[in-house]
């Protein structure tokens, strides 16, 4: 795209919503290089690599205001990657903990799965029984809890 685009075909040609455009827009993602007459906005070539920079970053996990703080940093060539490095060691030590936290509810309903027959009156239902049952007697702990042996992902970025 050589010529400047209204936002309604940068959308388009994204496959995103011009809501969305004009959401990243407010937030600082992205900006129009100009305004016509009637203020509508028009974009280049640069915010529709942006555009793919912010859905790539997103598809491997990256919040919008990590992907703001990534497009800051690589907005100067003074900045060190090691700033990118280590936003990413933090994005990796989040996903570790949510595998781990995934895989101990696997592991709790595998337990109830295996317990419970499969037929019969839900009367008598291990896994509704174990659901009824006090938070400390299942093997999962409550999301977002802080426990003292398992460390938070800001813990581990905070190292």
């Amino acid at each position: 795209m050589d010529t400047p685009v209204t936002i309604g075909r940068l959308a388009r040609e994204a496959g995103l919503a011009a809501e969305t455009l004009r959401y990243y827009e407010r937030i600082g993602l992205i900006q129009p290089v100009q305004r016509t007459q009637s203020n509508y906005r028009l974009y280049d070539s640069h915010a529709e690599l942006r555009l793919r920079f912010i859905r790539r970053a997103q598809n491997l996990g990256f919040s919008l205001t990590e992907v703001k703080e990534l497009l800051d940093i690589s907005s100067s060539a003074e900045n060190d990657m090691g700033d990118v490095k280590a936003l990413t060691e933090q994005k990796i030590a989040e996903i570790d903990f949510k595998i781990a936290d995934l895989q101990r509810m696997r592991s709790a309903l595998a337990i109830q799965a295996e317990r419970c027959p499969g037929h019969g009156s839900v009367d008598n239902c291990p896994i509704l029984a174990s659901l009824s049952e006090a938070e400390g007697d299942m093997a999962v702990r409550r999301r977002w809890d802080v426990s003292r042996d398992q460390p938070t992902p800001r813990s581990v970025a905070q190292r």
